[in-house]
């Protein structure tokens, strides 16, 4: 007679149902992440993380617009907030200014292939400009 004592019987019991629970549980896991994955609507899951951006820093303002130098001409006019700050990129192999024609407004140099930055004037306004290197540049940078 093979006689088995009562924990071992117990125990084998105890592992079968264990050994189950873990595989139901695995299975219900998978089929949650599936689902999430596979959602186009953007849904937020541990592997489908919602995607977020930071608000937009106040101390280092975005660039409202790019005044472009080619062919020794100016692109424009460019509209532009009040004090946002004015990328100017110079694709000529020659140096520009970027010159208000009033005294005092702004005055950028743009080096042959580079691109710097400026602040456009705090009040709003239609402010004429021109190269001081080339007097023959002419734009037109309008301030709202």
């Amino acid at each position: 007679m093979n006689r088995r004592a009562p924990g071992r019987v117990c125990t084998g019991m105890k592992r079968t149902a264990l050994v189950s629970g873990v595989a139901t549980a695995l299975l219900i896991a998978a089929a949650a992440c599936s689902s999430g994955s596979s959602s186009s609507s953007g849904s937020s899951g541990p592997y489908n993380p919602p995607t977020t951006s930071a608000p937009p820093s106040s101390s280092a303002p975005a660039t409202a617009g790019t005044i472009t130098i080619a062919s020794f001409t100016f692109s424009g006019p460019l509209t532009v907030p009040a004090g946002a700050t004015v990328t100017v990129t110079n694709s000529d192999s020659a140096d520009h200014t970027v010159t208000g024609d009033a005294p005092g407004q702004f005055d950028v140099r743009a080096p042959a292939g580079q691109t710097v930055t400026f602040k456009a004037p705090t009040a709003p306004g239609t402010y004429p400009f021109h190269c001081s290197i080339h007097p023959e540049m002419h734009g037109k940078l309008i301030v709202t």
